[in-house]
């Protein structure tokens, strides 16, 4: 079926609810859900269309090698985790890992956090099985604290409408706390001498490793105090850096509550987040998420894995980005490292083929799960930097694309969620501050270390 056949309708920002919804919320009093939507939809918006349109536009750069792209943060927020310090962490790791990939890249790095809204996540399975006093007791899957609550109780996993509401309130405190900080400032993070490497030292990497990223800290921190003592710009002031938000667009009731038109713009906007993206399992052509998405102004993310056919994702370019315009699209591959050689060459070749434009970004995190024999879910941070090579050189080989970008799963805190790495987290040592309600994350020292590897690897792309 071709894009004009299946998007003949006329567009609103509730089309979408005459289509089928993957991933769709059984909630039970539709009362209570009007009331929430009219909530959402008589507040403030969450961000504004010019910061909207200006990431467009960074983003437009960033297609055309002028820029390059770091998307990170929590699987999914909890409310509970909206707390100044857990805040703080994640947004310090985000901007020393800039850093490096700045000096790695020689070129500006649009910072993109999945915060402020990273509330629900997709579900395998709409619900949950456990044995629970020696009986089995299937209850809703915990889907995020946009739509419910993680506790294994029939009240807690009510799909609530009111959470909607309260995940606004909470996606508003985050932000205006975010952008506090960088209007403050926040300079420590810039003082690369003031940085935790102590995994560094650690015994997990080769001395040749550990002396390049000595170098890299060193360059930095003597590149910042030059451009002070220069007395043209202070270091204080060089942190005012932008900032953009993102989260996965699953629930549209909350995006299209907050999906209105602005003055002296045309076009709607979701005010929600400055870039929503679809998931690999609400992409269908002719499902209710590209409905609501193809008529938004914002930049959307596609994420794609190694069944994605390349027709399809063809098609849906067409529909989410008729116009062809640059800055609408990043293209986030997440293949798994088994599946990159076989599976992202083709979907390179079609796109291109077709002339179809969008930003190139690799997500290595989402394909390199896998559960221990004890059950515990993790992923290898081998298996992440891996994934990250192999597709470095894929759009090398084919020579019709650049990888523009990158998606990492990651906190600022010292969990131990993912294997490996020079700080030396190991399957015995999982349980020793696993945190994560989802997927496993990258935690500080393996998210600062993978940080080095790819600015390393960004010295090594042509120009």
């Amino acid at each position: 079926m071709s894009t004009e056949q299946t998007h003949q309708t006329a567009w609103t920002p509730d089309s979408w609810r005459d289509r089928a919804s993957e991933q769709a919320i059984a909630y039970t009093d539709d009362g209570a859900v009007r009331r929430a939507c009219d909530k959402l939809a008589s507040l403030p918006p969450l961000v504004t269309s010019w910061e909207i349109e200006r990431l467009r536009t960074h983003l437009a750069d960033a297609e055309q090698g002028k820029r390059f792209l770091l998307q990170g943060g929590d699987c999914a927020e909890t409310l509970a985790d909206c707390r100044s310090d857990v805040i703080t962490n994640k947004l310090k790791i985000l901007l020393q890992m800039s850093l490096v990939l700045v000096h790695g890249a020689k070129k500006p790095v649009i910072r993109l956090g999945r915060f402020a809204g990273q509330y629900a996540k997709p579900r395998s399975s709409p619900t949950d099985t456990r044995e629970v006093n020696g009986q089995k007791v299937t209850l809703p899957s915990y889907f995020g604290d946009l739509i419910n609550q993680s506790e294994f109780t029939p009240e807690a996993r009510e799909p609530d409408p009111h959470l909607l509401v309260r995940g606004y309130q909470h996606a508003a405190v985050t932000l205006n706390f975010i952008r506090s900080l960088l209007e403050g400032g926040f300079a420590d993070v810039h003082h690369p001498e003031y940085w935790d490497l102590s995994f560094v030292r650690g015994g997990g990497l080769s001395p040749e490793r550990q002396a390049a990223y000595e170098r890299v800290s060193a360059s930095l921190a003597e590149a910042l105090e030059f451009m002070e003592a220069l007395g043209e710009a202070r270091v204080d002031e060089l942190t005012r850096v932008e900032f953009f938000t993102s989260h996965e667009g699953l629930n549209l009731l909350y995006e299209s509550a907050q999906t209105r038109r602005v003055p002296r713009r045309e076009g709607w906007y979701d005010l929600t987040t400055h870039l929503p993206w679809i998931g690999e399992r609400t992409r269908a052509l002719t499902g209710a998420h590209v409905e609501f998405f193809r008529g938004i102004a914002n930049p959307v993310g596609i994420k794609m894995g190694p069944k994605a056919d390349p027709g399809e994702i063809v098609e849906l370019t067409r529909a989410l980005n008729p116009g062809n315009e640059a800055g609408k699209l990043i293209f986030i591959t997440r293949m798994g490292v088994a599946n990159v050689e076989k599976s992202l060459p083709a979907l390179l070749g079609a796109i291109a083929d077709a002339g179809r434009r969008g930003l190139w970004v690799c997500d290595p995190m989402h394909g390199n799960g896998r559960t221990t024999s004890t059950g515990v879910k993790t992923r290898s941070f081998d298996d992440i930097v891996t994934e990250l090579e192999r597709t470095f050189d894929t759009h090398e080989r084919l020579g019709v694309t650049r990888l523009g970008g990158v998606h990492f799963e990651l906190t600022g805190e010292d969990v131990t969620e993912c294997v490996g790495g020079a700080s030396g987290v190991t399957e015995e040592a999982l349980a020793t501050n696993y945190a994560s309600l989802c997927d496993p994350r990258l935690n500080y020292a393996q998210a600062l270390e993978l940080a080095f590897h790819v600015a390393d690897r960004l010295k090594r792309v042509p120009g």
